[in-house]
């Protein structure tokens, strides 16, 4: 039986067809593609706060309380990215920091997960933010020089579409497939003159196919705080959700920084 320890962080991909998904456990990956159709054993060991280590339980984003309310990492402009200021040169936690993720190319997109959404994310992240949250197909609506325009295109478009992905259904498969071509056409119009000039034209469609053999029918999430040691089949992996064969889920990114033991 081989045995892999490390603290929790979302998986890396590689965009190919289908995705491939990697977990970096103390710099042993874990092809998780290969595992499909084996049984993996989880034990949740001990907490990691991402940002201090410290074994102190895990508050929200990997981080312990302390480090939430103080680390730039968890700044509300991450969530919110209209509350970004770093273009008006004033500090939120750590300017420094800010400028360098909020002062670059962002990308405002439609994304067909459960149903279309609209989101933003850093052009260094496409297309690895549309893979994260499940979405098969997306397209790229807008490209801004910072994060606050992109922030107040997507308030804007709010009021039309929805910002959020529907994870059961993401994960059931039961999907609204609607032509984002169109839709991105259909939206243009509602965009304000601030970010007008940053409309792309022409876009196509990125498509993204999933490593799932099998789609659960009903969802049990797996809370390793509640369920310390799991074992199961892996059957498919989407966003950055596992899924196994006794229709429990298991959200990789919302354990980020529990410290575990995997064995296969």
């Amino acid at each position: 039986m081989s045995q892999f320890k490390g603290v929790l962080k979302k998986m890396l991909t590689d965009y190919t067809t289908p995705i491939q998904y990697f977990l970096n456990l103390e710099g042993d990956f874990l092809h998780m593609n290969q595992l499909l159709g084996q049984s993996i054993k989880i034990e949740f060991e001990k907490y990691q706060c991402l940002n201090c280590e410290a074994n102190k339980k895990i508050f929200r984003q990997g981080f312990c309380y302390d480090c939430f309310t103080e680390t730039p990492r968890a700044g509300e402009w991450i969530m919110k990215p209209e509350l970004s200021k770093a273009h008006l040169d004033e500090e939120d936690r750590d300017l420094e920091y800010e400028k360098k993720v909020q002062l670059q190319p962002h990308i405002v997109y439609l994304a067909n997960s459960s149903a279309v959404k609209v989101g933003v994310t850093r052009k260094s992240q496409v297309p690895t933010r549309w893979i994260d949250q499940g979405a098969h197909e997306a397209i790229q609506l807008l490209e801004t020089p910072n994060r606050y325009l992109a922030g107040v295109a997507e308030v804007a478009l709010k009021d039309y579409v929805a910002d959020k992905t529907n994870w059961r259904n993401m994960l059931k498969n039961n999907l609204q497939d609607e032509d984002l071509e169109a839709k991105a056409n259909e939206l243009k119009p509602h965009l304000p003159n601030e970010v007008r000039d940053y409309i792309l034209e022409d876009e196509k469609e990125f498509a993204i196919e999933f490593p799932v053999n099998q789609y659960p029918t009903k969802l049990k999430s797996l809370n390793l705080e509640k369920n310390p040691v799991f074992e199961a089949k892996l059957v498919g992996i989407k966003g950055q959700y596992l899924i196994f064969n006794n229709d429990v889920v298991f959200n990789v990114r919302n354990s980020e920084g529990f410290y575990v033991k995997i064995s296969l």
